[in-house]
C-alpha cells in the first residue's frame, strides 16, 4: 500500500545487488504504472498527474528523477518505495492542471468528491448541521476520513464539541491550503489507508502543496457570482512565490485570501417541513449554507546540507472566520438572533504552528521524519449546552453584548520512517507519537442538581479540569515483497498504544498480480482503528436534556437526562477488504472495477441505554436523574463497488467515468446507515484541447436517491415525522480556460448550468435525508499572471 514519502526518493526504490537494475526497475515501474493508471478515478475534473504517466516515466533517467520537484515530507504516491502503489488499488490523484480546470470555489472538497469511493456528508445522520458536510470515504463518516497535510494530520475539528448525535459544527479540515499552492492531491480508500494509524478507516486524502525549489511568482483570482440573489457569491487571491535563494538554500511563500457571503437565512422557508412543535403545528425552517472568510500565509524554508540530507522548516498561520446564515443545532430559525446577528462573524477557528522535517537519501536507504507543532484556536459565541437549548447562540439580557468562549487544541506531532532496498524488496519501518490536549471551559459550566454523584464527573462546575490530554505512540513494519515479475506482495503490521484507550494491532496483507498484458488483479485486507477524541473521553463533556433527548423507555419520574464522557472507551475498529479487476491497453483504454466491504466495529456514539439512575434534590424536591454515557456500540456493515473507464476519443478528446454504488451501509443493533449518502453516484467528463492553448470541460455529476433514517440517532426511538428520502438528481458544470500569453490565463464557466437547486428542508430528523443545500447556478470568472 502507499507510503508517504517524496519524489526525491524515486532513484532508490530502483536499487539492486545482484539482479540485472534496468529489468528489475523496468518490472516494478511497469506494476506501478498498471495500479495507479487502473486505480484512479478520472472524475469531471480528474487529470492524473504526470508522475502516473507510463510513456514519460519510461523516458525519465534516475537522474532526471532526482531533478523532480520536492514536496514538503511525505508524500502518498509511494516514491521510497514505488511498488506499495502495486497494493493500493482505491487510490486516485488529482494533479496540478485538474485542479485549476475545476475553478474551485476555496474547498478542496469539491473535486475530491468526484474521485470514485467519495461523497459529502454531515457528521451524524441527525440532520443536525446539515449544510457542514464534509468529504466521507466509502460511507464510513467524515471522522474516519484522516486528513493530511504534506503526509502531516490535521485535525484541528477535533477542537469543536460533538452534539449528543455526534455532529458538529465544523467545516472539517479540507479547506486549510489555497488551492493554487496545492501541487496534487491523492485519494487513498481501503486497506491500503490503513498504516497511517488513527482515523484513516475510511481512508487518508493527502493535500501535497508545490516545491519550494521550483521558480514561480504568479497571482490567481477567483470571483463566482450566483444567479439566485439568496445565494452568496464569493471570490479569492492567492500569491505564491518560490525558488532556489542559494545553492543550497530554498523558499515557498503563499499567502491566500478568500470571502464567501452565507445564504439568505430564509433560502428554505418554501420548503421548510410542518412539524408538531410546543407551540402546535409550524414549519420548521432550516437556514442555508453560511459564508467563510479564510485567510491562509505559509512560510516554508528547505536547505540541502548535502547530496544525501535536506532539513526544512515551516511555519503557518490560517484563519477561517463564518459569515452567520441562521444556523443552529436543533431550531428553527431565530428571527431576534438572525435580525442581530445575520451575516456577521459567530465563530472562529485560528490554526498556526510550526513544523522541523529531515529528508535522507542514501546508498540503499531512504527517510523522512517530521516533528510538528500546531494550535487550533476555536472561538464562538457562547452556546446553549442542555436541552432544547443546546448549539442556539445565547441571547444576552438587556443591553449586555454576546459572550465568546475560547477552547484551545494543541498538538505535537511526531514521525519517522525509513525505506530499505534489497533485490526483490523493500522494507518500510516507521514509529509514530500524536499528542492532544484540549483547554476547553464549556465541559466545566453546567450545573448539576444537589447530590449528582457519578463515576469520574466532578459535581461542582468550579472544581472541574478543563484540561484533558492523551497521546498515541505507534510502530509499522512492512515489507513489498516481488514474487515474480508480475505478482507481489505486501504484508504488513502496525501497534499503536493510546494511553487511555489502550493498545490496537493493525496487520495488513495486499497483493498484485498482472496475470497478462492488459489485465491485473489486486486483492488486500488490513484491520484499521480510530482512537476516541477528547470530548468522548472526558466525564466532564456533559449534555442534559429533560424530555425530547431522552430516549422513550426512560420513565417519566427518571428523567432528565445526562450524557456523559467515558474514560473507559476502546479504540473503534474495521476490518477493509478489497478485491479489484482493472484493464488498460495500448490505445489508452483505461477501465475497472472494484468491490469492497468493511467490518465495522467498536462505534462510538452518544449512550441510548442507561448506565445509571442517580437520586437528586431538584429545587428542594427529590427527584431520580438517569445517567447514559458515550458507548462503543457494536458492529456494522459497509459495502459497494467502484467501477471507472476512461477513454481517448481522440488526440485532443478524452471522455471518462467513474462510479460508485452504495450496496449496504447497516448498523447490525438498529438497521440504520451510517452516514446519510446516495445509494449511487456516477461523474462523467469530456475534456477537449480545442487548440494548444484553448481548454474546455464539460462535467456531471449524478447522484442517487439517499434514503431517510427511520430511528432517532439521539435517543434510538423510532421516529415519528415522515420519511422524506433524497430524491435523485445531476448537477452540470462547464468551464474553459485560455492561455493569452505564456504568462496569462483566463478561464470561465458555469457551475450548476441547468440550475437545480436543492433545499434543506428541516433541522433536525424531520428533515429526514433532505438535510443540506445544493447551490443553484453560479458564473465564475479566473485569471493567473505568472510573472
Amino acid at each position: 500500500m502507499p507510503i508517504l514519502s517524496t519524489p526525491s526518493n524515486d532513484k532508490n526504490h530502483f536499487r539492486s545487488q545482484k539482479l540485472p537494475r534496468l529489468a528489475t526497475s523496468q518490472a516494478l515501474l511497469s506494476i506501478a504504472i498498471a495500479s495507479i493508471l487502473s486505480t484512479t478515478a478520472v472524475a469531471a475534473e480528474n487529470d492524473v498527474t504526470q508522475t502516473t504517466d507510463e510513456q514519460s516515466l519510461d523516458k525519465q533517467s534516475l537522474d532526471e528523477q532526482a531533478a523532480l520537484p520536492s514536496t514538503t515530507l511525505d508524500t502518498i504516491v509511494v516514491r521510497a518505495a514505488r511498488d506499495e502503489l502495486v497494493q493500493a488499488p482505491g487510490l486516485s490523484v488529482i494533479g496540478e492542471e485538474a485542479i485549476e480546470k475545476a475553478s474551485l470555489s476555496n474547498d478542496i472538497s469539491e473535486i475530491v468528491r468526484k474521485m470514485p469511493g467519495v461523497n459529502l456528508s454531515g457528521s451524524s445522520t441527525s440532520g443536525q448541521r446539515g449544510n457542514q458536510r464534509q468529504i466521507d470515504l466509502r460511507g464510513m463518516g467524515p471522522n474516519n476520513t484522516l486528513i493530511l497535510i504534506d503526509g502531516r494530520p490535521v485535525t484541528s475539528r477535533n477542537a469543536v464539541r460533538p452534539g449528543r448525535g455526534s455532529e458538529q459544527d465544523t467545516r472539517g479540515d479540507s479547506q486549510w491550503v489555497p488551492p493554487s499552492a496545492i501541487d496534487r492531491i491523492e485519494v487513498l480508500r481501503g486497506p491500503a489507508a490503513a498504516r497511517y494509524g488513527s482515523g484513516s478507516m475510511g481512508g487518508v486524502v493527502n493535500i501535497i502543496t508545490k516545491s519550494p525549489d521550483k521558480k514561480e511568482f504568479s497571482v490567481t483570482g477567483h470571483y463566482e457570482m450566483p444567479e439566485s440573489d439568496l445565494e452568496g457569491k464569493n471570490w479569492r487571491t492567492n500569491i505564491n512565490m518560490a525558488g532556489p535563494l542559494s545553492d543550497k538554500l530554498s523558499f515557498r511563500t503563499t499567502l491566500g485570501y478568500h470571502e464567501s457571503e452565507g445564504d439568505d437565512p430564509y433560502i428554505n422557508a418554501d420548503d421548510a417541513q410542518v412539524v408538531d412543535g410546543r407551540g402546535g403545528p409550524s414549519a420548521s425552517v432550516a437556514a442555508g449554507r453560511e459564508g467563510v472568510e479564510n485567510i491562509d500565509a505559509r512560510q516554508l524554508f528547505e536547505y540541502a546540507m548535502d547530496a544525501m540530507n535536506t532539513v526544512g522548516f515551516e511555519v503557518n498561520y490560517s484563519n477561517q472566520s463564518n459569515r452567520w446564515a441562521g444556523d443552529s443545532q436543533f431550531q428553527t430559525v431565530n428571527d431576534d438572533l438572525v435580525n442581530a446577528l445575520a451575516g456577521q462573524e459567530t465563530n472562529k477557528m485560528e490554526r498556526y504552528g510550526a513544523a522541523l522535517t529531515h529528508r535522507g537519501d542514501y546508498e540503499n536507504t531512504s527517510s523522512n521524519s517530521y516533528l510538528e507543532y500546531t494550535r487550533t484556536i476555536n472561538e464562538r459565541l457562547n452556546e446553549g449546552n442542555a436541552g432544547r437549548y443546546e448549539g442556539e447562540i445565547s441571547q444576552p439580557e438587556g443591553e449586555a453584548e454576546y459572550n465568546w468562549t475560547k477552547v484551545t487544541y494543541d498538538t505535537l506531532n511526531a514521525k519517522s520512517e525509513w525505506d530499505v532496498y534489497f533485490d526483490r524488496h523493500t522494507v518500510t519501518a516507521g514509529a509514530e507519537f500524536r499528542g492532544e490536549q484540549l483547554d476547553n471551559p464549556l465541559v466545566s459550566t453546567l450545573t448539576f442538581d444537589e447530590g449528582f454523584d457519578f463515576g469520574e464527573t466532578v459535581a461542582d462546575p468550579s472544581k472541574r479540569d478543563a484540561k484533558t490530554e492523551s497521546y498515541l505512540v505507534g510502530a509499522y513494519l512492512e515489507d513489498n515483497y516481488q514474487i515474480t515479475p508480475d505478482w507481489y506482495i505486501t504484508p504488513g503490521l502496525r501497534f499503536d498504544y493510546h494511553d487511555q484507550a489502550g493498545s490496537n494491532w493493525s496487520p495488513s496483507l495486499n497483493t498484485t498480480w498482472n496475470f497478462s498484458p492488459d489485465w491485473s488483479v489486486k486483492a488486500g485486507a488490513s484491520r484499521a482503528f480510530k482512537a476516541p477524541s477528547l470530548y468522548q473521553l472526558d466525564p466532564n463533556y456533559i449534555y442534559y436534556t429533560r424530555s425530547n433527548g431522552c430516549p422513550a423507555s426512560v420513565p417519566t419520574d427518571q428523567r432528565g437526562c445526562y450524557v456523559l464522557g467515558n474514560p473507559e472507551l476502546d479504540h473503534e475498529t474495521s476490518w477493509n477488504k478489497e478485491l479489484t479487476f482493472a484493464y488498460k491497453d495500448d490505445t489508452g483504454l483505461n477501465a475497472g472495477l472494484t468491490y469492497y466491504r468493511n467490518d465495522y466495529d467498536n462505534r462510538i456514539g452518544a449512550g441510548v441505554e442507561r448506565v445509571g439512575v442517580v437520586g437528586v434534590i431538584a429545587d428542594g424536591i427529590a427527584a431520580d436523574r438517569s445517567v447514559f454515557q458515550w458507548e462503543n456500540q457494536g458492529e456494522a456493515i459497509i459495502e459497494g463497488l467502484e467501477g471507472f473507464v476512461k477513454v481517448p476519443v481522440t488526440d485532443t478528446v478524452t471522455w471518462s467515468t467513474n462510479m460508485t454504488g452504495n450496496i449496504r451501509s447497516e448498523r447490525k443493533d438498529n438497521g440504520e446507515p451510517l452516514s446519510l449518502i446516495p445509494k449511487y453516484t456516477m461523474n462523467s467528463n469530456v475534456d477537449w484541447d480545442i487548440t494548444p492553448r484553448w481548454n474546455t470541460n464539460l462535467g456531471v455529476s449524478y447522484y442517487g436517491p439517499i434514503e431517510a433514517p427511520e430511528i432517532s440517532v439521539t435517543t434510538g426511538d423510532a421516529l415519528s415525522t415522515p420519511k422524506l428520502d433524497r430524491k435523485p438528481y445531476a448537477i452540470a458544470n462547464v468551464s474553459t480556460r485560455y492561455d493569452l500569453t505564456d504568462d496569462i490565463t483566463i478561464g470561465a464557466g458555469v457551475k450548476n448550468l441547468f440550475d437545480k437547486q436543492i433545499k434543506r428542508e428541516g433541522t433536525t430528523t424531520n428533515a429526514g435525508a433532505r438535510t443540506y443545500n445544493e447551490p443553484g447556478r453560479y458564473y465564475l470568472f479566473d485569471v493567473s499572471v505568472n510573472f
